[in-house]
């Protein structure tokens, strides 16, 4: 190998030739690449158990890098005809879009079948998914939240990440909500005993406190999300668009010199 800093780890031209650039200008012969890292992104997911079953959130917001490019994307996707499960997707944005529209190819193969995934059937196939893409060295940039009922009809959460890694638990938070609003979560329960003791409205309370540490917290968050409760009774119940009230960063339009000025 040619050891000289301007040229370290390429062959030495005087013994194997002249490296060979063909490929650049002809990229149908280029070797298969795969994406090294994620583009335009989501932040935090967040769910928690209650008595009846499970509440979901996601903030509205896909980053390009630092930019807040996109306010609108809606990262919770609901699943079946009707829907009886939500996933939240947190990650890269156009893998977040495969994943939804193997979704779609699914629901359609089950419709002809007259059956439907439950979610913990569901959650398992998104599992074989993201560790196929994995072993494959071209894994999926998300981290999933599945949350709905399994086969016995109790409450089922469940995560499952890039690299097929899956667990469940009462509360789950992913990316930086697993580090800052995962603690709060937890004042809900610790343990699924205790799951049976969370009404809905401290669940969803919980839930909304948690985001709003996150918009204060996180830079890649933002105050508007989405926010869908499941239950045996009432099925999949979404909110899109929701603002967080009296959020105090909202002063700052009244300062003097803050953004756009008309006087």
């Amino acid at each position: 190998m040619n050891h000289l800093p301007q040229g370290w780890g390429r062959p030495r031209d005087d013994i194997y030739g002249h490296y060979d650039h063909s490929y650049l200008t002809h990229p149908s012969q280029a070797p298969i690449q795969h994406t090294q890292q994620p583009a335009v992104t989501g932040t935090s997911v967040l769910a928690a158990k209650f008595k009846d079953g499970v509440v979901i959130a996601a903030d509205n917001l896909a980053s390009y890098g630092s930019l807040a490019r996109f306010t609108d994307v809606h990262r919770l996707i609901p699943y079946g005809s009707p829907p009886h499960a939500v996933l939240g997707i947190g990650g890269d944005v156009s893998d977040m879009q495969h994943i939804t529209r193997l979704l779609e190819e699914l629901q359609t193969e089950e419709a002809y079948d007259n059956s439907t995934l439950n979610a913990k059937s569901l959650h398992t196939y998104l599992t074989k998914v993201m560790y196929n893409r994995r072993s494959k060295v071209d894994p999926l940039w998300n981290a999933i939240l599945v949350a709905g009922f399994d086969e016995a009809g109790k409450p089922f959460l469940a995560s499952v990440d890039l690299l097929g890694t899956q667990f469940k638990a009462p509360t789950l938070a992913t990316g930086y909500g697993s580090m800052l609003a995962q603690p709060l979560l937890r004042k809900l329960a610790e343990t699924e005993e205790e799951v049976a003791g969370v009404t809905l409205e401290a669940a969803v309370e919980k839930i909304k406190e948690s985001l709003k540490v996150l918009f204060y917290r996180d830079a890649r968050s933002m105050d508007r999300y989405s926010i869908a409760v499941v239950t045996k009774e009432h099925g999949v119940q979404i909110k899109r668009d929701e603002k967080f009230e009296n959020q105090s960063w909202a002063f700052a339009d009244r300062i003097k010199g803050y953004g756009t000025q008309v006087n």
